[in-house]
């Protein structure tokens, strides 16, 4: 009698504590702050970063719902005085192989020396097995061969190839940012001529009105805004969600489609959205949703998107933007099914192993 009272106890912890597991949940944001939010999912650990404006710091979790709770490190702040010193927005951490087949570690940030005007992308590696360790050194300015402003690059490994993509503008002063994409010799040299895919022409995408402050002699200047571009690869085919409008506006996503067949860098080969594929939600106390990319939960079978947002209308570019998750699915013609900010209440964590 006792050993069945016994084995029927171990039986309902054992069923509790699946049930628990089961049900573990989170609520967005997954933390307070954290502008341009990335988030790199391997072997089954979730590396976060997100802008902070001084240096660089890595996030290091094996859930990236428990990111508040996470542990972190300031892995790289900038020498005063280099042209990589200031305003060093939206990085993001890859790992790519090198000639021997070992994986190394590169970090790609947007940074200035002296205001908006000289910002550029700069890159970092570490050949250590964790990031969180090592030495992190500076490989360079990663631009094209006319030195154009360019921030928010992200880089993939597509059909053996490398590729990059990134907010520039086409002249030297500001007033519209357009998206380029150009192959890669290695993870820190660009190989050619960068070659625009999209610029804000769209109606959805030229709500510019820029803010009061900035206003001069009762006009209203227009900044039309593309940038935060992201890759998204899924069977065949290779999408880029990038951000549209302003951090200050309706910030939103769109999408530009490739079919996996022709060149990449051949700007007819690539199709926006006729509209946004990711809007704001004031009914579910979102706003200003952008700067979205994707990662896949540590057993490998769920879709799920990161991105960051405003709790309200007014909150504007700066750090009150926070890390918002969600999973997605995929449309039957193939292309993502973001549908819209999820309501800030509990939800299933990403699946673990």
């Amino acid at each position: 009698m006792k050993f069945s009272k016994r084995l029927l106890l171990v039986v309902s912890l054992v069923i509790m504590g699946h049930t628990l597991l089961a049900q573990r949940t989170f609520t967005n944001p997954i933390k307070d702050s954290g502008p341009d939010p990335w988030v790199l999912q391997k072997d089954g650990w979730y590396y976060y970063m997100n802008t902070t404006g001084s240096n660089l710091t890595l996030w290091k979790t094996r859930n990236v719902a428990d990111l508040a709770s996470a542990e972190s490190k300031v892995i790289y702040t900038p020498p005063k005085g280099q042209p990589y010193s200031r305003d060093l927005w939206a990085p993001e951490i890859h790992s790519f192989p090198d000639e021997q087949g070992k994986d190394r570690w590169y970090i790609y940030v947007s940074a200035d020396s002296i205001n908006n005007l000289s910002h550029r992308v700069w890159v970092l590696e570490n050949p250590s097995r964790d990031p969180m360790q090592g030495e992190w050194t500076m490989k360079g300015k990663l631009g094209d061969e006319d030195n154009h402003w360019e921030i928010d690059m992200s880089v993939i490994n597509y059909k053996g190839k490398l590729y990059a993509a990134w907010s520039g503008w086409e002249g030297t002063t500001n007033g519209r940012q357009d998206i380029y994409i150009a192959r890669l010799k290695n993870p820190w040299t660009i190989d050619g001529k960068r070659v625009k895919i999209s610029q804000p022409d769209q109606p959805w995408e030229r709500h510019g009105d820029v803010p009061q402050a900035w206003q001069k002699n009762g006009e209203v200047p227009k900044v039309y805004v593309n940038e935060g571009p992201e890759f998204l690869p899924h069977n065949d085919r290779l999408f880029i969600v990038y951000s549209a409008n302003a951090c200050w506006l309706d910030y939103c996503l769109g999408l530009l489609t490739h079919d996996g067949k022709g060149d990449l860098l051949d700007p007819k080969s690539w199709t926006k959205s006729a509209g946004p594929v990711f809007a704001q939600a004031p009914e579910n106390g979102v706003w200003a949703p952008g700067h979205g990319g994707f990662f896949r939960s540590a057993d490998g079978k769920q879709d799920w998107m990161i991105y960051h947002a405003n709790a309200s209308a007014d909150d504007g570019c700066g750090n009150k933007r926070a890390p918002y998750i969600q999973p997605f699915t995929w449309n039957p013609d193939g292309s993502p099914n973001f549908g819209k900010p999820a309501p800030k209440t509990p939800m299933p964590v990403p699946a673990e192993n």
